[in-house]
């Protein structure tokens, strides 16, 4: 296939406007990480939930978007607050091995995905009955209505993360314990309310990349885990490890990726593309690619949250 500049503008768009719910995906799996420090591969079941608990508000309650989408991320912000205080906080007080935390949210994802299997079945779901936007040209390049949904509530998003975590003292909390969790605690930080701090803002940016998902293709139960799960991972990595809003931006540059590939690598082929993506990125790039934003000095490179002690001494 030829690429022309109008072939080129269409999938730039398309793939900016596809990589919203990877960037939400990879920014929950980098925060859970930057601040509770756990590989949490439970975050695939949690998509789960957030997309039936979306499926039977939609679909067998007839809620509206907004009431519907609403209800899921309450559902799902519950679900991950339970995991981290019924799960990962015990596991801390026995200090379980970082093995067994890995083979403890893989069990729970699995878990969570055989039984939206066994209420919902194994076929694939949409979470309205028509997934059809409305669509326009602008210039050469088609757009749709759902592509303008899911950059700006993906922006909106991000922007509101980026400020929670900067302005609030809530936020600030959050910052200090992943650094130094016990020196948090010192200048009065609760860890624990951090831990369930951080799993609900995940929760509410994986609600939301799940809605994106089930109103414009439709997905098995075990999607997320397979595919979602796998650009989280590899952002996450690209990003460098503690670097929030930099996998989040690796998310963006996987999707652009994924979607010039049909260029040269059939649909059905793109799945394999993550998975050597990702042996790729563990062998080459094992601390992340640096992607320097500014020159505020290390501790504000990619997203990088500053040191706990200067934000404790902010927030006291």
């Amino acid at each position: 296939m030829d690429l022309t500049l109008d072939l080129a503008a269409q999938l730039t768009w398309t793939g900016l406007a596809s990589s919203s719910s990877y960037c939400l995906f990879a920014l929950a799996f980098a925060l859970v990480l930057k601040v509770n420090r756990i590989w949490n591969f439970a975050q695939a079941g949690l998509m789960v939930v957030a997309y039936f608990a979306m499926f039977i508000a939609f679909r067998w309650l007839g809620l509206s978007p907004l009431p519907g989408a609403i209800l899921g991320a309450i559902t799902t912000i519950l679900a991950a607050m339970a995991l981290e205080y019924w799960g990962f906080r015990i596991l801390r007080q026995r200090n379980s091995s970082v093995l067994t935390f890995f083979i403890f949210t893989i069990a729970m994802s699995q878990f969570l995905i055989y039984m939206a299997e066994l209420i919902f079945g194994t076929d694939p779901k949409t979470l309205f009955p028509s997934i059809i936007a409305p669509v326009r040209f602008v210039g050469p390049v088609v757009v749709s209505d759902w592509d303008l949904i899911a950059l700006s509530l993906t922006v909106t998003l991000v922007g509101a993360l980026w400020l929670f975590l900067r302005k609030t003292r809530e936020g600030k909390a959050l910052i200090a314990v992943s650094d130094e969790p016990d020196l948090a605690e010192m200048y009065g930080m609760n860890k624990d309310r951090a831990y369930l701090v951080s799993m609900a803002l995940a929760a509410i940016l994986m609600s939301a990349g799940m809605y994106l998902i089930g109103t414009k293709a439709a997905i098995f139960p075990s999607t997320p885990l397979s595919q979602f799960m796998i650009f989280a991972v590899i952002a996450t990595i690209i990003g460098g490890i503690g670097n929030i809003f930099a996998a989040g931006i690796a998310g963006i540059f996987l999707a652009l990726l994924q979607s010039y590939s049909i260029l040269v690598i059939a649909s059905k082929w793109q799945i394999l593309l993550l998975y050597i993506l990702i042996f790729v990125v563990i062998i080459l790039f094992p601390q992340g690619v640096k992607l320097k934003l500014g020159k505020r000095g290390p501790a504000r490179k990619a997203g990088q949250l500053p040191p706990a002690d200067d934000v404790a001494e902010k927030a006291s």
